[in-house]
């Protein structure tokens, strides 16, 4: 079962402040902890909402194209880590010993279980089970691992 921790964005993140040394040194002890049980799939931290941009699609077809940043939204994300484990259990295990980086603010993280192929029944069909088996070999032989 794939799972993605997702980290939400800070004033500090939307401001593009980065980690210190020492969160850094938390957060690639973590995640060598995770690489070394083989449950590690990637993550990735990102940049503030002002260097991105969102689309918005019209029933019409018409696409609207909004750059950042994004201060009327509360619920930005700032990174992920995306882990495979055999249960939620596990995985709410693994985000539980994530490293404390809040200081005073405190912080929060969201867990979302990844769709899986079985999850969509009949309507993904022998056909597309295929080309997406194709594609994600095509991708995990060119996307740098963490």
């Amino acid at each position: 079962m794939r799972f993605m921790i997702i980290v939400p964005a800070t004033a500090r993140s939307e401001a593009g402040g980065l980690p210190t040394e020492a969160e850094l040194a938390a957060m690639t002890d973590y995640n060598e902890e995770l690489l070394r049980a083989g449950v590690l799939v990637g993550g990735e931290g990102l940049h503030p909402t002002s260097r991105g941009a969102r689309f918005d699609f019209a029933p019409d077809g018409e696409v609207t194209i909004t750059d950042g940043p994004f201060a009327e939204s509360k619920e930005l994300v700032a990174g992920f880590t995306l882990i495979d484990v055999s249960s939620r259990d596990e995985a709410v295990e693994w985000v539980k010993r994530w490293p404390r980086l809040g200081g005073e603010e405190g912080f929060g993280l969201e867990l979302r279980q990844v769709f899986a192929a079985e999850d969509f029944g009949a309507e993904l069909t022998p056909e597309l089970q295929e080309r997406e088996a194709q594609m994600r070999a095509r991708t995990s032989a060119t996307t740098p691992q963490a």
